[in-house]
């Protein structure tokens, strides 16, 4: 069972980040990955109507962190370390999906394999490997400061 819910995630997202325009919307919430989806509008796009690298590499940030919070729950101070992507092909149409699939999750990092698709179509227009750093857990010892 997944520590984050679709919903939760939702409600996070629209809390966290007003103003932004079109959001990405959570559609699934699994233990060790997450799908999110863009509806595309204007501000996504780059001249020819290809959805911009800089949206694609959004999407990817965006659902490795959803993913690691189906693993740990809400950790809004998990924070990227490192995203690398590769742009395998155009990215052109209206609704973009986003899929985060957890390789590794420890102490302190997660790495997260992320492919970003036109819905609907079957090969990635990107593939993304993210790792992210985890919040350090402090056990409380009693000893004073």
């Amino acid at each position: 069972m997944t520590r984050f819910t679709v919903d939760e995630a939702n409600a996070f997202l629209a809390a966290s980040f007003k103003g932004r325009g079109a959001q990405n919307q959570v559609v699934l919430m699994e233990p060790g990955r997450a799908i999110l989806r863009l509806e595309a509008d204007e501000t996504h796009l780059r001249p020819g109507g290809y959805i911009s690298g800089p949206t694609q590499m959004s999407l990817a940030d965006s659902v490795a962190y959803m993913a690691i919070m189906t693993i740990t729950g809400l950790e809004p101070m998990t924070v990227t370390s490192n995203l690398s992507i590769n742009f395998l092909r155009p990215c052109i149409g209206s609704a973009v999906l986003a899929e985060g699939k957890i390789m590794k999750i420890g102490q302190a990092l997660a790495v997260i394999d992320v492919d970003i698709r036109i819905e609907g179509a079957e090969k990635p227009s990107s593939h993304a490997v993210v790792t992210y750093a985890l919040p350090r857990k402090t056990a409380d010892s009693g000893a004073g400061a």
